[in-house]
């Protein structure tokens, strides 16, 4: 990391340049948790930065709250998810991309790093959080087998998963009433650039407008999945995804959100990982299928140098994985965090807590992340951007931090 994070207030979470184990400058606060947040990777104008750091607060607030109270990270970790949903800033639940019918479909997935459940949802409409879905898809399938033996989903696509939601308890809501005027209007918008490329109105003025359009709008299209990584007070790790898709989208294409260590990844550590590992992904999602990144990532966290480790994923991984090789630019981004428990010796050794190294990357222009601990009185925000004279994917960026937390055992 090049430099700490610039922020106006005085930063609960220590960032350091040094990515070794020497945290004597970290904040010690009790065990209860943190959390990361991301508003997608992608382009983040100036004249938008203070919404998407808004909502990348509020994500973060409530899953601290629900980590206060004692949950578990896999509730924290989608309580922030249906906040980033909420938000018509975002590409994810209300205010997704329209397809090319003019439809919402949407992807979820969430991953719980101690029972290392998975539960996904793809292509599904009239369902506002589409992460609720997901989640509920994880809890049913920890209960067991269903009737007659039957092994239970964790991953359901269309109209199968809006019906199973449905009849799950969960509230459908109409594509309009998820549509806004800024995701109309980039429909609009695009559908006109469309008919103009396939030689429906060559006009060279028009051409010329809305390729100026193009680049100086922050249309919704702009902009990819969101997500969160969290863990609770017992060291627990968990992981979620969400999106509206490409714009323009063929009707049932399924994005990286809802794939299988591609959208997102949690695993507690173990007696083969020395570390626990949550990572969430933002981008186009083909780039991040066909390399699975967020399940790479999760492995190269277990390597000594978290930042090192990540820099090499993201470079040999993903810009230049051989899967990617006719690519001329490979768009993605990751957050994540890896954790692991310690015990203090000094001054007394019932002092025990967690450390927590916590990383945000992307090949995009820009980024838009949060991060709070239990104990922080509001969460911090920063909008990530590729250096000058950089081009976006072909580079990358990497910054982060470290976090302590601790509690004193009786």
């Amino acid at each position: 990391m090049e430099s700490p994070v610039n922020s106006d207030e005085d930063p609960s979470v220590i960032l350091v340049n040094s990515w070794s184990n020497k945290v004597e400058e970290s904040k010690r606060v009790n065990v209860g948790g943190f959390v990361l947040v991301h508003a997608g990777a992608g382009y983040h104008s100036e004249s938008k930065a203070k919404e998407y750091k808004h909502v990348c607060k509020r994500a973060c607030q409530k899953a601290v709250d629900l980590l206060k109270a004692g949950a578990h990270a896999v509730e924290a970790v989608a309580a922030a998810l249906v906040e980033l949903e909420d938000s018509p800033f975002t590409n994810a639940g209300m205010g997704s991309n329209l397809n090319l019918s003019g439809e919402i479909e949407c992807d979820a997935s969430i991953m719980d790093g101690k029972s290392l459940h998975y539960g996904a949802v793809g292509a599904i409409s009239g369902i506002k959080n589409p992460v609720l879905v997901a989640n509920r898809l994880l809890s049913e399938a920890q209960k067991g087998k269903l009737s007659a033996g039957r092994i239970p989903p964790c991953f359901l696509v269309g109209r199968g998963a809006q019906d199973w939601a449905i009849s799950h308890g969960i509230t459908p809501c109409s594509s309009e009433k998820m549509a806004t005027k800024f995701s109309l209007s980039a429909y609009k918008r695009n559908k006109r650039k469309m008919e103009i490329a396939e030689g429906m109105d060559a006009g060279n003025n028009q051409v010329k407008k809305l390729r100026q359009s193009s680049e100086n709008g922050n249309g919704s299209g702009c902009l990819d999945t969101v997500g969160a990584v969290v863990v609770d007070q017992d060291g627990n790790v968990a992981a979620a995804v969400s999106s509206g898709g490409l714009a323009m989208k063929h009707p049932g294409r399924v994005g990286q959100a809802a794939h299988y260590g591609c959208g997102c990844w949690a695993e507690n550590a173990s007696h083969k990982n020395l570390y626990s590992t949550a990572v969430s992904t933002s981008g186009c999602g083909e780039h991040l299928i066909r390399t699975m990144l967020a399940r790479e990532c999760s492995s190269a966290m277990q390597s000594e140098d978290a930042h090192q480790a990540l820099l090499e994923a993201m470079q040999n991984k993903f810009i230049s994985s051989p899967f990617l090789a006719s690519e001329d630019r490979v768009l993605g981004g990751v957050i994540l965090l890896r954790c692991c428990k310690i015990v203090e010796p000094q001054p007394s050794p019932n002092i025990q807590g967690v450390l927590v190294e916590f990383l945000w990357s992307h090949t995009t222009e820009s980024m838009c992340v949060g991060y709070m601990s239990a104990q922080d009185s509001k969460a911090k925000t920063h909008i990530s951007r590729l250096p000058p004279g950089t081009v976006p994917g072909q580079s990358l960026a990497i910054e982060g931090g470290v976090c302590r937390l601790m509690s004193t055992v009786e």
